[in-house]
């Protein structure tokens, strides 16, 4: 069975939303971790909005390991209405979320990715589909702004991975226990 993997850039007190206003240094070692998180991971979970703004930015990036990894990868996006962008590599997800998700996990292949997409993670959590977190937390308060814990239920967790990188950033890895 496959495992969804949420990876997530937050600031200390949770804030997911903006994440370029509080990772202000994106270190050898935060890169090393996204390379080994992706590196698994042979599709990819969008909402609509990450959808929206990634699709006209990354087929054009030259960011590695990243723009490579999400410009090849299968993407299934989460809408409702037809997709603006052109972006090679993605469907719509018909119908329902969870039963979508239930599916592809049963599917062989690798990890199935949920990169930004706050309220998919939160849609997805709820539903007891995330397997593993792959957090890169930040030194820095944002105090405003959508938090990937906001609402949903109590989860228990098992830290299976820490380090903390040169520019002080924890990169903290997680299983969901059930």
């Amino acid at each position: 069975m496959r495992n969804v993997v949420v990876y997530e850039l937050l600031s200390l007190d949770g804030v997911a939303e903006q994440p370029e206003d509080f990772i202000l240094d994106f270190d050898e070692v935060m890169e090393k971790n996204l390379g080994r998180v992706i590196a698994s991971q042979d599709a990819v979970l969008l909402g609509r909005h990450t959808y929206d703004h990634w699709a006209g930015f990354w087929p054009g990036s030259e960011i590695e390991p990243f723009a490579s990894f999400i410009n090849g990868v299968q993407k299934f996006v989460v809408t409702s209405t037809a997709l603006g962008h052109r972006w090679g590599g993605t469907a719509v997800i018909e119908g329902d979320l969870v039963a979508f998700v239930t599916e592809l996990k049963q599917q062989a292949g690798g990890d199935i990715g949920v990169h930004g997409s706050i309220s998919l993670a939160q849609a997805l959590l709820e539903a007891e589909l995330v397997d593993n977190l792959r957090l890169v937390v930040a030194p820095a308060l944002q105090i405003r702004g959508r938090r990937l814990f906001d609402g949903g239920r109590p989860e228990q967790l098992s830290l299976t991975r820490s380090v903390t990188s040169p520019t002080g950033h924890l990169l903290l890895d997680f299983e969901l226990r059930r």
